[in-house]
């Protein structure tokens, strides 16, 4: 269980902080930069459900989510080794990705086909999930990177989740825009 009696350390003033095992990394490391990503998704996520409570499934989806991200940070924050560990670390396995699946296929079954792009708007909850959606595209730039950094592992299973996670989002953002009929459609060359 986690146990945080004082929130400030003070051993980050160095601009280093603390994996959950190995050296100290720079604030700015790629795999700080990774968890870091995730936890803003999360934040946005939190902003978004601010307006979803009349849509208790969608929302419910979301807490799953939010508690998924918190996995995917710990996840990250323990680095794969070879070395064998004290204890075993949290990881994001395929059961999470499975659900994220079956939740975008239970959203995306009440809407219609797309015709064309739709622009981030609408609904103020898929104005939000919208912007959640492009941090975790972010995130996931982020953790690709990551895996292809020499000496650093990033798990399969947390690369398909962030990968179906904007998925999940851009489903959600149109379901929460009257299952897509306020959904704000793109005009190629409207403005010219």
């Amino acid at each position: 269980m986690v146990k945080l009696n004082k929130i400030y350390t003070k051993t980050g003033d160095d601009g280093t902080t603390g994996l959950v095992a190995g050296p100290r990394r720079l604030k700015h490391d790629l795999r700080v930069e990774s968890y870091g990503t995730i936890d803003e998704t999360n934040s946005v996520i939190g902003v978004a459900r601010l307006h979803t409570s009349a849509m208790p499934d969608l929302d419910a989806m979301l807490a799953a989510i939010q508690n998924d991200l918190f996995d995917l940070g710990a996840d990250l924050s323990t680095p794969e080794t070879d070395e064998p560990a004290a204890y075993e670390p949290l990881r994001i396995v395929e059961s999470q990705v499975e659900r994220l699946e079956r939740d975008i296929d239970t959203l995306n079954a009440e809407l219609k086909p797309l015709t064309s792009f739709i622009l981030p708007g609408g609904s103020p909850a898929a104005a939000h999930l919208h912007l959640a959606r492009t941090v975790a595209r972010r995130a996931e730039r982020l953790m690709v990177a990551l895996s292809r950094t020499d000496g650093e592992r990033v798990s399969a299973a947390a690369l398909k989740y962030v990968n179906r996670l904007s998925d999940f989002l851009f489903v959600a953002a149109r379901h929460a825009n009257d299952g897509g009929a306020a959904d704000v459609l793109w005009v190629p060359g409207k403005n010219r």
